[in-house]
């Protein structure tokens, strides 16, 4: 992984006078070319990194920067663990695992056991199944740093209960709202799409190689372009909630214990699904078809409970 890698560099840098780069290429086993990219992404972090040519050449950190061999800051480091233990918590990495080994040598014991205490990263739900199998992004990982092809099954709920076989152009790992998803292009559909990584089986990497094209950042907003405003109508027990959900600035007082809020929404099942939630304590006042559609639903699970 990129991150364990980078940290690396630099503890080996402040451990070492000089460290070449078919050196570091060969302990990684990577390209000198990514390494010269690794070296890249650290200087731009404000390391001060120097290079000398020649037999004797290599890589090395500016000495006045070697203060007590630590670049970074007690709150720093801290944060660097919390981050490391954030990941290792959706997925299971032994190179995560190394990665906070290694930074928290950084540190002493009392300030280790004070992480400890800091925060717990419990990534099981309230409620369902809590053996769900976390996802295996290594084999994704290693098809994106190839520029290899992939080819896996993907089940879709906008398109039916059936299993969609796709080829694609993996781009990168995108971890949003705690949910990994991949990014990448399709070659069926010829466009840049998110792909929910649980959603995904019998992942084959091919051997055929392509040319990386240039990443949409705006396609992590695609839900942006779906979503809409809904009017609702609701009770002041929802306040929580809807403040959490919606932004304290879109949520207003009507009156007695009823208040209004702006509602991002999506028209789809899961959309509605969470409108039907709500039961009698909210009320969908506009757009009208979102309304007309819900009445539909609400009749359809009467039918169901009549009979």
């Amino acid at each position: 992984m990129k991150i364990e890698r980078i940290l690396s560099i630099v503890l080996l840098l402040l451990e070492r006078k000089k460290v070449s780069s078919s050196e570091f290429a060969k302990m990684f086993e990577v390209t000198p070319r990514t390494i010269f990219r690794d070296i890249e992404t650290i200087t731009k972090a404000g390391i001060p990194i120097t290079s000398s040519p020649g037999v004797n050449g290599g890589f090395s950190i500016m000495e006045r920067y070697k203060f007590e061999k630590k670049i970074f800051t007690q709150a720093e480091i801290l944060v660097l663990i919390l981050g490391l233990n954030s990941i290792h918590s959706t997925v299971s990495s032994d190179e995560v695992l190394n990665a906070i080994a290694k930074v928290k040598s950084l540190i002493s014991e009392d300030e280790n056991r004070l992480v400890d205490k800091l925060i717990t990263i419990d990534p099981s739900p309230w409620f369902g199944s809590t053996h769900v199998k976390p996802p295996e992004l290594g084999q994704i990982r290693t098809a994106i740093e190839g520029d290899r092809l992939i080819t896996f099954e993907y089940l879709d709920p906008f398109e039916g209960m059936t299993p969609l076989e796709l080829t694609i152009e993996p781009c990168r790992l995108v971890l949003k709202n705690s949910v990994w998803y991949m990014q990448g292009f399709c070659t069926e559909k010829g466009g840049f799409r998110m792909f929910k990584v649980s959603r995904i089986s019998s992942l084959v990497t091919h051997h055929d190689t392509f040319r990386k094209r240039q990443i949409e950042d705006e396609v992590l907003d695609i839900t942006e372009k779906e979503m809409i405003h809904l009017t609702l109508l609701f009770d002041q027990s929802l306040i929580p909630y809807m403040s959490e959900y919606c932004g304290e600035n879109n949520i207003r007082f009507y009156e007695g214990v009823k208040w209004i809020a702006k509602f991002p929404f999506i028209a789809n099942d899961h959309g509605y699904t969470h409108l039907l939630s709500f039961g009698d304590k909210c009320e969908c006042l506009e757009p009208e078809h979102v309304r007309s559609e819900l009445t539909k639903r609400i009749e359809g699970i009467y039918k169901i409970y009549s009979n």
